[in-house]
């Protein structure tokens, strides 16, 4: 399988996946949704920040977490650093509400010719979007 992560552009977080600063990417979410149960070793995730996907990197292994305070501590103590998690009591308190959270360990990232994508039929506030072949979300 794709997938398509959209990155908000201010934070830089593509380049440092590239770079192999950010080894997890980390979606924190109130309710079960994309890539929950829907991702494993051996996909591929797109990076998409601000008009292009410009980066891809393998996915080797994934964690899937229900949280209490207790747990969303234990992971940003355990895996913060490799997530780009640096200032843990300011994201502490961006994660209180969160009742979810899945870890997907990145390997082999490397830059793609830059693409636009159709979000089209997932909703313009999707932040992940999965597919059988990216290309058929090429512009």
């Amino acid at each position: 399988m794709h997938h398509v992560a959209i990155m908000r552009e201010s934070w830089g977080l593509t380049q440092k996946v590239l770079s192999g600063e950010k080894k997890i990417e980390s979606r924190w979410y109130k309710t079960k949704r994309a890539p929950w149960d829907n991702i494993s070793a051996g996909d591929v995730v797109f990076f998409k920040e601000g008009k292009y996907v410009s980066v891809k990197a393998d996915v080797e292994s994934v964690l899937q977490f229900s949280l209490t305070p207790e747990k969303v501590r234990e992971i940003l103590d355990k895996y913060g650093a490799d997530v780009g998690i640096h200032n843990i009591p300011e994201d502490l308190e961006f994660l209180k509400d969160k009742k979810y959270c899945i870890l997907v360990f990145l390997k082999n990232p490397q830059k793609v010719e830059p693409f636009e994508i159709d979000k089209k039929g997932f909703g313009l506030m999707s932040a992940w979007l999965t597919v059988e072949n990216v290309t058929s979300l090429r512009k």
